[in-house]
């Protein structure tokens, strides 16, 4: 006779539905086939059901040269690109019988080293060879502008000019309409936005929602400002999640909040710490390799020229420009690049809104673990508004920033000589051609990439 431990083990769990069920089941007829290139850039092909068997066989091709860089040349073969149907995303609010899949590109029947969500699947099975599974939130900055008049660009609310605007409830509710149909969106995903705010800066807004498991997160970040920008642009509006769109407002940010767990155990969290902020030896160590790597780092975190106008930044109207210049950390301290608000989480604050989310998030955990296998000591946490006399200054332009990347053959190896290359040289050519030239009014090329 079989005991019940036994016949437990017999029980087959149902299969998940396809995702030409998936799509019957919400009266989808579309399906946005969507990978990213190495800046983030969404590209997709709109499938129709009745051809979804083809996409989900791995036979639908792109140009990977042409959708942007992506470690191909123009005559290398197809990138094919296979969905995840656990990223099945409706969307028949947008647009009626409209869904997304988030795809990973494979060349030649393998995965293509060089895709972004390939690359965070990669630094994930790292992860889960070590001992360790990870959790993270995403904190997803953005402003909305419009077109003057005389063809300028400007704060979408003519009436948002305060220089301290944040959380003012007037800014929110006229833009009821534009966050009120994000956070639908959202819910009706299963995200579980909690929160939407009018940031720092005027025409600036934040939207939250629960975290994930790293994958789901970046995927989610990507949608996200996939409908932001569909959102905003139904009501005339263009939203920006570029690092530093005005001289005199705060940038954009996209802060990391990371764990370290093991199965449903987190362990990040202690009872008793000596340093007084409820971490356990394998939060510090994660934090201390976090900080180790910070200026490799930093090329994931703020990968584009304009993200040192945001970095560089000494003041904004609001008094704070909420960016870090150093890799320090402390407590519930929002100056710090690395912040503890609990001893469930660590808050990495150094990311900016052009951040790669498969990159930038692939990258700190790269490192945290690094941290965490050597026992890396952060030294003592700074007070608030403390800057620690030994903290290592993070690079002050993209060109000291791809440098550091160089220079970590940690990091540098875990991306792969293609990414590497693109990082550490194609980066750098960016800031030699455009240096200190681009100013904050020049976002017009940035606004369809970020």
């Amino acid at each position: 006779m079989t005991d019940v431990a036994e016949r437990d083990t017999d029980v087959i769990a149902p299969a998940a539905p396809s995702l030409a069920e998936s799509a019957e089941t919400d009266g989808v007829e579309f399906l946005l086939a969507t990978f990213v290139d190495l800046n983030g850039k969404p590209c997709a092909k709109l499938v129709p059901v009745e051809a979804v068997g083809e996409l989900e066989a791995g036979a639908l091709g792109f140009a990977g040269f042409a959708a942007g860089p992506i470690g191909q040349r123009a005559h290398d073969p197809d990138l094919l690109v296979r969905p995840d149907p656990a990223s099945y995303t409706p969307l028949t609010f947008l647009r009626p019988g409209l869904a997304m899949v988030h795809c990973d590109p494979y060349v030649a029947g393998e995965p293509w080293p060089y895709a972004p969500r390939v690359i965070l699947r990669r630094a994930l099975e790292r992860l889960a060879a070590a001992g360790y599974d990870a959790k993270v939130g995403a904190e997803v900055e953005y402003f909305l502008v419009d077109r003057a008049a005389d063809g300028s660009l400007r704060t979408a609310d003519v009436r948002d000019t305060a220089a301290r605007p944040c959380y003012d409830a007037r800014g929110v509710t006229r833009m009821y309409d534009h966050l009120t149909a994000t956070s639908r969106a959202m819910n009706r995903l299963g995200w579980g936005n909690y929160a939407n705010d009018h940031e720092d800066a005027a025409g600036q807004f934040e939207q939250n929602f629960t975290y994930a498991d790293p994958l789901t997160t970046a995927d989610r970040v990507i949608t996200l400002r996939y409908l932001v920008h569909m959102l905003a642009e139904r009501a005339d509006m263009t939203a920006t999640f570029m690092a530093k769109p005005f001289a005199d407002r705060t940038g954009n940010g996209l802060h990391l909040h990371l764990s370290l767990w093991r199965g449903d155990e987190p362990l990040f969290p202690a009872a008793a710490d000596d340093r007084g902020l409820g971490l356990s030896p394998v939060a510090y160590g994660f934090v201390g390799g976090v900080l180790e790597h910070a200026p490799a780092l930093t090329a994931f975190l703020a990968p584009t020229v304009n993200s040192y106008k945001r970095r560089g930044a000494t003041s904004s109207a609001s008094g704070a420009t909420w960016s870090p210049r150093v890799a320090g950390y402390g407590g519930n301290d929002r100056t710090h690049f690395v912040r503890v608000p609990d001893g469930d989480r660590v808050e990495l604050r150094g990311g900016d809104g052009s951040a790669n989310p498969y990159l930038a998030i692939a990258a700190a955990l790269v490192a945290g673990l690094d941290g965490v296998r050597r026992g890396a000591d952060p030294g003592a946490p700074c007070g608030p508004g403390a800057v620690p006399e030994d903290a290592v200054a993070l690079p002050p332009t993209l060109l000291h920033a791809v440098e550091a990347l160089r220079s970590d053959p940690l990091l540098y190896a875990a991306f792969g000589a293609e990414v590497g290359a693109y990082y550490a040289d194609v980066k750098e050519t960016e800031f030699l051609e455009w240096h200190q030239t681009v100013t904050p009014w020049e976002i017009d090329h940035y606004l369809t990439a970020h």
